[in-house]
């Protein structure tokens, strides 16, 4: 049996990455600011992660208007959902490992 490790989504993994599909998991869609904001990470790294996720297919981006106002959206996939889980069930595995211990 090979360890969990193996299983670790290289795109995902990244702590930025990471942290923007957790924001994305939780909701429908978000405007790109709340994730900015949310992830404490500057427009320009919100943007190149966020191109990177996109072009893995994990990321969906909406573009629009507010009024007039320019806006963006950020939306999680099924193909990213999916991946989302199965890098989680990966960390849990690695973490019950070193534990020694089932984790839910």
């Amino acid at each position: 049996m090979s360890h969990p490790r193996h299983q670790l989504n290289d795109v995902i993994h990244a702590p930025v990455r990471f942290s923007i599909m957790a924001t994305l998991a939780s909701c429908d869609k978000a405007e790109f600011a709340f994730v900015r904001e949310t992830v404490e990470v500057s427009d320009s790294t919100l943007s190149k992660q966020v191109s990177q996720l996109e072009a893995a297919g994990y990321v969906e981006v909406t573009k629009g208007y507010v009024g007039k106002r320019p806006r963006t959206w950020l939306s999680i996939s099924e193909e990213g959902r999916a991946a989302f889980a199965e890098h989680c069930a990966a960390l849990r595995a690695i973490a019950a490992n070193t534990l020694g211990e089932a984790l839910p």
